[in-house]
């Protein structure tokens, strides 16, 4: 009973303008029966902060379900892209022993992400 929202940057890490043809940067979508959903989506590239510097490619998922009083804002980060991780402002700001909750991992050709709400694996949430 869970909904999904996806937005991220494009390929370049920009993210599109309002109203912009083609890639919108935007998903929704339900969980299934057994909790599971998919985004099919391109990998984001690393977005400009203000102050100069990279957040490392991420994307951002917000979920939304009957009975969570408030959405709840999380991050996920792709493999291979610890250096750029290690850089990010956000990334910076969660204990180094809660990142891998933010961290997809490869299954054959896809990325695969789970979210915890809570127990031992509980998933990084972000106060926006």
């Amino acid at each position: 009973d869970a909904l999904l929202e996806l937005w991220q940057a494009d390929a370049a890490g920009h993210y599109p303008s309002p109203g912009a043809q083609g890639f919108s940067g935007l998903g929704r979508c339900g969980v299934d029966a057994t909790g599971a959903f998919r985004f099919l989506t391109v990998k984001p590239g690393a977005v400009a902060t203000p102050d100069g510097g990279l957040q490392a490619p991420h994307l951002n998922l917000v979920v939304m379900a009957r009975g969570l009083l408030t959405h709840l804002y999380t991050r996920v980060y792709f493999p291979g892209d610890e250096a750029a991780q290690d850089a990010d402002p956000v990334l910076a700001c969660v204990p180094p022993a809660r990142r891998a909750t933010l961290l997809a991992r490869p299954d054959g050709d896809v990325h695969r992400f789970d979210i915890h709400l809570q127990g031992e694996h509980e998933t990084v949430f972000f106060a926006l």
